[in-house]
């Protein structure tokens, strides 16, 4: 831009709308040099309305489309430089046009919310007197992040001690774990892709030492001055990953998730943003964390529908972690005992490399897999005569047992043997949850509670609790095995600070002997000592509408089951089943996970659903169904009006159709479905059409989404 050209900002502000906003520089900025033009990705606080807001500068043209007199000037440059990496800058534009998100709330999600209120991105760096014991502190605390120096003074929340300005060095402990051939295999090819962009698809049986290669493979990128990126699925798993990282490398290793006071959050970013923290391991959203020095990024438990935001900025964790390893030219490693039938079919076509791991280390084997018919089996609460055998067989072994349903609480409906009443959501299209220890009726759908009942509310007679949950099932195997010590981990148990790692440490001490638990038990927990996996109820996904379910059921089954016999006891797995003939049941027990994806895969090219074909879905949502109807059909039939010019592959609109629960929360829910053969094609249609249905008339109060790519069809 040449010197004296007038300019103007384009502001990315965290509000609902798909675009940005035009702003004058501050006063002092009018018309500057070129060498006082503001970088791109610096916060700039502006005027909006009666608030004042601060944004993301993302633009700098000569010419806006607004009427210049109606052009404010914004307030202040908050920063001297970028608030992000250049890579990563560029990966939040592409996520919003990808996505079709406002752009704003894009960047806003890759910020620590002290950041986005202003606060400055790096810490004052202060001198200060020290005791030489303060001193001695604030130097060990220099080998962990700024976090922990900002701890030795709690007085300066945001100053840094200058004794605590340079990291400790990098030292990787060396690792008396022999790799087998396949691990080792594994590592040589993906440090032979470092500094060039290459996707890896590690798949490995469960307990086949995954980790190990991450960390073999990260230690490599980080000789040369590097950071690393690693994605783990839940916050459960995060402490677990850290202990071993922490065992390994002796400083630099951080964690970004949710659980997280903001303070935390704050000091992580700026020693990621630095490049002191080597080493960043955290969930979705750690996919926007600042590295500038990014060398490898690792995603393990690549299949989970964890990595998918499904609300507000809607992303794939995952398939953005792709996209900035092909910006940033580094290697990925996609790690999965069960990868997804999408992440296969790359691998099949070529686009990634696959390295399979198909044994455990040493002498753990695969478990045993056997099919329980619940039509024959007598059981109690939901447990079945022979896996109360299995577990006390397991026990008097010494080994631990895992009992897994995927449904918490303590009964999933309460109901009145005189007259079927069942209590009901008053806001859902659902039925209330008993959970006995709380005394309450909970809806796990818009959160609604309310005290458990007496009698029944249409004829006053007794009420009873129906079905079982994993606090019931808790309360059954208590009063069966009165001598094994019992755990349960769901998301009920887990919501206190600290009660996941409590639970674990049970389990991993050998204290807890039987633990309970849901879909928070398969991601990657290591248990040496269980040797027995018991599934409770394996058909909840067999005869689901959602296209995924069958494969999300086959993930679910294999990684639980994979938690058994990891250690010196030989793995055993029952899973209880109405429906023992099933084709998918029979598959994984008999074949496995491949043998399922391969015929899965099949599946999904018959039917034209993805991989091989294009999805976005717009949800709505409002108080009105008549209105909600006529806003989805207007959008419909706009979106009909440009099939015919769409370039390349057919797009179809289809629906409207009311969602799998079409109340909630007191709002009727429904949505429309676009399909199509290309990206490419996807991308241009959305382009067009959003812009049409943001002009649609709608009901007060109707809220509507795009989800692109969606993991749920419902």
């Amino acid at each position: 831009m040449d010197k004296g050209t007038a300019l103007i900002l384009q502001i990315a502000l965290n509000t609902p709308l798909r675009c940005v906003f035009d702003y004058r520089p501050p006063e002092g900025l009018k018309d500057p040099p070129t060498e006082r033009v503001p970088p791109l990705g610096v916060r700039v606080r502006v005027p909006f309305g009666r608030r004042r807001l601060i944004g993301i500068l993302v633009g700098i043209v000569a010419q806006s489309r607004v009427d210049p007199a109606k052009l404010k000037s914004a307030l202040e440059i908050l920063d001297a430089s970028p608030v992000f990496d250049p890579v990563t800058f560029d990966l939040l534009r592409w996520a919003a046009d990808y996505y079709h998100q406002p752009p704003g709330e894009v960047f806003a999600a890759a910020l620590p919310a002290s950041l986005r209120a202003g606060q400055p991105t790096q810490a004052k760096a202060v001198k200060a007197k020290l005791s030489k014991r303060a001193a001695a502190q604030a130097a060990r605390a220099a080998a962990a992040t700024t976090a922990a120096v900002t701890a030795a003074a709690p007085a300066a929340a945001d100053v840094t001690v200058a004794v605590a300005a340079d990291p400790p060095p990098l030292v990787v402990r060396p690792s008396d774990v022999e790799l087998n051939a396949g691990q080792a295999q594994s590592v040589e090819a993906i440090v032979g892709t470092l500094s060039s962009f290459a996707v890896h698809l590690l798949q490995g049986v469960t307990g086949s030492g995954k980790t190990e290669v991450y960390l073999r493979v990260i230690a490599a990128a980080l000789a040369d001055g590097g950071q690393a990126l690693v994605l783990v699925p839940e916050i459960a798993l995060t402490p677990q990953l850290i202990s071993r990282f922490e065992d390994r490398f002796s400083a630099g290793v951080a964690a970004v998730h949710s659980g997280l006071g903001q303070k935390q959050r704050r000091d992580t970013w700026r020693a990621a943003h630095r490049g002191d923290a080597r080493i960043v391991i955290g969930t979705r959203s750690a996919v926007f964390t600042s590295l500038p020095k990014l060398a490898l990024i690792v995603v393990d438990e690549e299949h989970d529908a964890s990595y998918k935001q499904q609300d507000g900025f809607r992303y794939s964790a995952r398939d953005l972690a792709v996209v900035r390893a092909q910006r940033a030219r580094v290697p990925i490693v996609l790690g999965s005992a069960t990868p997804s039938l999408e992440t296969l079919e790359n691998a099949a076509s070529g686009r990634y490399v696959r390295h399979l791991l198909p044994l455990r280390p040493g002498a753990a084997t695969a478990p045993r897999m056997v099919l329980v018919d619940l039509r024959k089996a007598p059981s109690e609460q939901g447990v079945s005569t022979p896996a109360m055998q299995a577990i006390e067989r397991h026990l008097a072994a010494g080994g631990q047992v895992i009992v897994f349903l995927n449904r918490r609480g303590y009964a999933p409906c309460l109901f009145c043997n005189a007259c079927g009443w069942v209590a009901p959501c008053a806001h859902c299209d659902a039925r209330m949850t008993l959970h006995r220890r709380a005394g309450q009726l909970r809806c796990h759908h818009c959160g609604a509670h309310e005290p458990v009942p007496a009698t029944c509310g249409s004829c006053a007679q007794p009420l009873w609790p129906v079905g079982q949950g994993t606090e019931r099932v808790e309360e059954t195997l208590a009063r069966l095995f009165p001598h094994a010590p019992l755990a349960r981990l769901d998301r009920d148990t887990a919501a206190a600070r600290g009660a996941i790692h409590s639970v674990l440490e049970r389990v991993h001490s050998g204290e807890a002997r039987i633990l309970v638990g849901t879909q928070m038990l398969t991601k990657g927990h290591h248990f040496p000592q269980v040797s027995l996996v018991v599934i409770l109820d394996a058909d909840q996904g067999l005869f689901a509408s959602d296209f995924r379910a069958a494969e999300r059921l086959a993930q679910t089954i294999t990684q639980v089951a994979g938690r058994a016999g990891r250690g010196r006891l030989a793995g055993e797995v029952l899973i209880q089943t109405e429906f023992p003939e099933h084709p998918l049941l029979q598959r994984l027990v008999t074949d496995g996970y491949e043998a399922f994806a391969i015929s899965a895969l099949e599946e999904r090219r018959e039917a034209g659903w993805p991989p091989y074909s294009r999805l976005a879905i717009l949800r709505a949502e409002a108080k009105d169904s008549a209105g909600l109807e006529a806003f989805l059909r207007a959008a419909q039939a706009s979106g009909r009006a440009l099939d015919g010019h769409a370039n390349g592959h057919a797009v179809k609109v289809l629906g409207p159709a009311s969602a799998l629960m079409a109340r909630r929360a007191d709002h009727f829910r429904a949505h429309l479905l676009i399909e199509t053969g290309s990206r490419s094609t996807l991308q241009r249609f959305l382009d067009r059409w959003l812009a049409r249905v943001e002009t649609l008339p709608a009901p007060t109060g109707l809220r509507w989404s795009i989800d692109v790519d969606p993991l749920e069809v419902d």
